[in-house]
């Protein structure tokens, strides 16, 4: 994920106050864009446990458990994270916090522009829930499905054309629920529906 760079402050003598005052949200909003761009670009499996609840990592895994931090080790060490993130609109209240990403390269949300929550624990700041699409591309959701069903030579499959089917129709609280309501029954669903 990108961070967006936030404006240095340069302020003369006369206004150190006023910079004081607000560096504070300005150097958690940098921490926040910091946790975000490193959680989704890093190969280093540790920061999975470092810079995502666990919560996180089910809900974006459909795992449980260690099951779920275990895949997004994996994930990690194969490089199958966001090759870069652009993060937007982030919101610093005390210890939660909010940004927009947009992922590019890596994932099938790649283009998607997706609102998070961070929460904060200690001193470190961690991933804690994909709340929702900010902005919902449906047809470029459902290229990046292709291209991942193609990649994985799937593309004859009869599930797969009906997996992709039932995409193209839901709308985009259905899509959601398929993909950040952290369980795997929808998908379930859309299996028994498919055979």
């Amino acid at each position: 994920m990108k961070r967006l760079l936030l404006l240095p402050c340069l302020l003369v003598l006369s206004a150190f106050a006023f910079a004081a005052c607000g560096s504070s949200s300005s150097s958690e909003e940098s921490k926040v864009e910091e946790t975000i761009e490193t959680a989704a670009t890093s190969t280093d499996p540790a920061n999975c446990a470092k810079l995502e609840t666990q919560s996180f990592m089910e809900q974006t895994s459909s795992e449980g458990g260690k099951s779920a931090q275990k895949g997004c080790e994996e994930e990690a060490e194969k490089g199958e994270n966001a090759d870069s993130v652009e993060i937007s609109n982030v919101e610093v209240d005390g210890s939660d916090a909010t940004g927009e990403v947009v992922l590019a390269g890596g994932n099938s949300l790649e283009g998607q522009t997706l609102e998070v929550a961070l929460v904060k624990e200690g001193d470190q700041w961690k991933l804690s829930e994909v709340v929702k699409f900010a902005n919902f591309d449906k047809a470029k959701l459902v290229e990046s499905f292709e291209r991942e069903i193609e990649k994985a030579g799937e593309t004859s499959s009869k599930f797969a054309t009906c997996f992709i089917d039932a995409f193209k129709k839901a709308d985009q609280a259905e899509v959601e629920a398929m993909l950040f309501s952290g369980n795997s029954k929808a998908f379930e669903e859309i299996a028994r529906n498919c055979q």
